[in-house]
């Protein structure tokens, strides 16, 4: 067992028997580690905001406050980006830092799994200012996090529309609108589509073989940032 999963299970573990105690001796052999590394581990808990003290005694050990944590949480890797966008418009406000601690929580508590790849949807997300308001078309949003080729009816400024096949890149977000940030097999170069010009959107079986390079957005670095989980 890692030890993001070892950390997951030893909260569980006291959560499940709250508020009665285990002691470091007993969660080192449940888990098979040292008791200095269940030391450690609850340690670093205790540092991420969970609950738990410890009882001293014969009978004592280490408790957590049950009422105060989150029984294990299912988000999905789009719903923690979803959530991570919403926590960063707060940005400025006398709410961001515990819209963080709050998203860092969810975050805890998710299969590895699912966090590498919330993490790999989030490193596709750029914002510009304080974060967009225009909606993502469904089928776009599911389209970029599988890697799928979009089919798209696009219309320009002048309502003149066109289709293309086009390859998702990464989003693009500033105060007013989303971009998708795609490859133009149309135009043979990066382009990007203002979702809420986007006609119509058909995702094709075909995966998506390129990755959008840092330097690839023609923007002032200092006004671009990538989403974070944290």
């Amino acid at each position: 067992m890692n030890r993001t999963d070892r950390l997951y299970a030893l909260v569980e573990e006291l959560r499940a028997v709250s508020p009665r105690p285990r002691s470091a001796r007993w969660l080192a052999h449940r888990f098979e580690v040292s008791t200095r590394t269940v030391e450690r581990d609850i340690g670093a808990l205790q540092g991420a905001g969970v609950p738990i003290w410890a009882e001293p005694g014969r009978a004592g050990g280490y408790v957590v406050d049950r009422a105060r944590t989150l029984p294990p949480v299912n988000l999905t890797p789009a719903e923690a980006v979803a959530m991570a966008v919403a926590l960063h418009r707060l940005g400025g406000s006398p709410f961001a830092p515990a819209a963080g601690a709050a998203l860092r929580k969810l975050v805890a508590v998710m299969p590895p799994a699912a966090v590498a790849e919330a993490h790999r949807l989030a490193g596709r997300v750029h914002l510009v200012g304080d974060g967009p308001g225009t909606p993502v078309p469904a089928a776009v949003a599911d389209a970029v996090a599988a890697g799928r080729v979009l089919r798209l009816r696009y219309a320009d400024r002048d309502g003149a529309d066109s289709a293309r096949d086009v390859e998702p890149l990464a989003y693009l977000g500033n105060a007013t609108h989303w971009y998708l940030v795609a490859w133009c097999r149309l135009r043979d170069g990066l382009r990007c589509f203002r979702t809420d010009r986007i006609v119509s959107v058909r995702p094709l079986a075909e995966p998506v073989t390129r990755e959008l390079r840092p330097d690839d957005l023609d923007l002032p670095v200092d006004r671009v940032r990538p989403l974070t989980l944290v």
